[in-house]
């Protein structure tokens, strides 16, 4: 595991280590618990990967704040 301390300047700003910037990509979804702050990258689903494996009725306008609400619940 890899760990970093980073200081958050006055505009709000964090500097990610260009090698995991590469690795992970160049957006992240922050999330707000209780005793602390997580960031995960955000990664765009290969969608071909999910064809044909389950049946939906219903497309919701926001599924991507759906499963980020889904991803807080769980870490909680």
């Amino acid at each position: 595991m890899n760990m970093e301390v980073k200081r958050i300047d006055g505009q709000g700003r964090i500097i990610i280590p260009k090698r995991w910037r590469e690795k992970w990509g160049d957006e992240v979804i922050l999330i707000e618990l209780e005793d602390r702050i997580e960031i995960l990258p955000r990664r765009k689903p290969k969608l071909s990967e999910f064809f044909d494996i389950i049946e939906v009725d219903e497309v919701k306008e926001d599924v991507e704040k759906e499963l980020c609400n889904e991803i807080i619940y769980e870490r909680e």
